[in-house]
């Protein structure tokens, strides 16, 4: 009962950071909607890689599918469960980046990779069906968004060990080009700072 109580008093007393914060996933997803969308329309162009080129293709749906599933989840469920006092900063941080990423996939046109595999994701999970958002990867940069947020905690292994395996996944299925991939951990570090000087500002309050 002592936890139980613990985790509704930390859960309450962040109430409005929580509920601010889910508005702001709310807007990133609106505006990841809305640029896959545009990237439906407009012109798109195959561009060679140097790695692609000397890679096999490797059908590894279920990886990209289910693993990006299940590092989701964790990276929200973990907070909620476990830190609920950082719940709020797990999900601002989590906007932030698909916020970004979908500034930066609107500016860069760039077509699926030639031999890229083919993915049919159930119905309900219709944002996996989207095509041609590469720039950069979320495959890779969710977990390692989850690396740094839970730095100070064991499961920073499960979403460092997760990073490199849907690095690796993406890579293989010819899904992302390499620079998509290689810049996903610099611009999901430097997210990652924004928002942590965000809420050193928001403490200071």
């Amino acid at each position: 009962m002592g936890r139980k109580r613990e985790w509704a008093k930390e859960f309450w007393s962040h109430k409005w950071l929580i509920f601010i914060s889910l508005i702001f996933l709310a807007i990133s997803i609106s505006l990841d909607y809305a640029s896959s969308l545009y990237l439906k329309k407009i012109s798109t162009v195959v561009v060679p890689d140097l790695i692609l080129d000397h890679i096999p293709t490797i059908d590894l749906s279920f990886i990209f599918i289910y693993g990006a599933i299940l590092v989701t989840s964790v990276f929200f469920l973990y907070p909620l469960f476990f830190k609920v006092k950082e719940l709020h900063k797990a999900i601002a941080q989590f906007s932030l980046l698909i916020m970004v990423r979908s500034i930066f996939t609107t500016l860069t046109h760039l077509q699926e990779p030639i031999l890229s595999i083919t993915y049919h994701a159930p119905k309900f999970l219709f944002f996996f069906n989207v095509q041609n958002d590469l720039f950069f990867s979320g495959h890779t940069a969710i977990p390692f968004l989850g690396f740094l947020l839970f730095k100070d905690s064991k499961i920073k292994y499960f979403f460092l060990a997760m990073s490199v395996i849907m690095a690796i996944t993406v890579l293989f299925m010819h899904a992302h080009y390499s620079i998509d991939v290689f810049s996903a951990f610099f611009i999901t570090y430097g997210t990652f700072k924004i928002g942590e000087w965000f809420f050193k500002m928001i403490d200071r309050y």
